[in-house]
């Protein structure tokens, strides 16, 4: 170690992580590109290794920059725990990201913020959606509600509940199969699934099942396109019950085996924070509120 760390120079190290860019560091810490490299420079001779390779496209971490880039992560967090332990007592304060499916966000999630911004007028919510691309120890966001349990990695997980899925399909469909002679197999039926990057859902499994070799009519990434897919009598698709009830779409079986589990992932250095801890408190009311509606049986076609 050539000279004396300047502790805040972490902050430089994390945003050039997170972007990738001088530029974009910059712009994420609202400094200047110059101050930013000026600063990594000096954070790299007083450590006495490159944190970074730098190449045309950005700045890559390497692998002593890996090998710093958890401990940078706590200096941030102990930093942000030392800001709220000045705070009074019980005052929740801050941005909290949260990631999460935009179908839950903009269904469940978003219209139940209101209580909490009334009980918590510092509070402030970030929105992360595309839940699959998000990490909890890069900090992509502080906590998520997800379908996939975490496996490994220092998070503090709780089960929020079950979504429930059923197959659905539009009136207008519904109706024009119900005469066919074959109505009460799916074998002259158009379905649609989800893209092959997306094989390993269960709905997408019993998808595969039902169709025994045979091409999905339209194939889809995201939920809210195989919605508008289904409503426009294009074929039947695996759906919520919630979202294809809210919709006016048709269950024609309610039971599928293709339910899925809800999770809340929260990055363990952060389980304690206060604003991070109002967040969680509230989705778990809320989704403990809609736990029957979100597993959501429903009487069949």
């Amino acid at each position: 170690m050539n000279a004396q760390i300047q502790w805040d120079d972490a902050r430089i190290f994390l945003a050039i992580a997170r972007a990738g860019t001088l530029s974009g560091a910059a712009t994420a810490l609202e400094m200047g590109v110059a101050t930013v490299s000026r600063r990594l420079d000096r954070l790299e001779a007083a450590l006495g290794v490159p944190l970074f390779s730098r190449h045309q496209s950005g700045y890559s971490l390497t692998d002593d920059g890996e090998a710093l880039l958890e401990h940078a992560e706590a200096l941030e967090h102990a930093g942000q725990a030392f800001g709220e332990a000045a705070q009074q007592q019980g005052q929740v304060a801050g941005c909290v990201r949260l990631a999460t499916a935009e179908n839950l966000a903009n269904v469940l999630i978003v219209p139940s913020l209101p209580k909490l911004f009334a009980t918590h007028p510092e509070l402030r919510v970030e929105i992360v959606s595309g839940v699959q691309t998000v990490n909890l120890h890069r900090r992509d966001a502080d906590l998520a509600v997800r379908m996939v349990k975490p496996e490994a990695g220092n998070v503090t997980i709780k089960r929020l509940g079950t979504l429930g899925f059923g197959l659905y399909g539009a009136r207008g469909y519904v109706d024009a199969r119900s005469a066919g002679a074959d109505a009460a197999t799916f074998d002259d039926d158009s379905f649609i699934g989800w893209a092959e990057s997306h094989s390993h859902l269960p709905a997408a499994k019993w998808i595969a099942r039902m169709l025994r070799g045979r091409p999905c009519q339209m194939e889809a990434n995201t939920l809210s396109a195989q919605m508008a897919a289904a409503t426009a009598g294009i074929g039947l698709a695996v759906l919520p019950h919630f979202l294809a009830r809210q919709a006016g779409l048709i269950c024609l079986l309610s039971e599928l085996g293709a339910d899925q589990p809800i999770w809340l992932a929260i990055h363990s250095n952060l389980a304690h924070s206060r604003r991070v801890r109002a967040v969680a408190d509230h989705l778990i009311h809320v989704f403990e509120e809609q736990r029957s509606e979100l597993v959501g049986r429903v009487s069949e076609r």
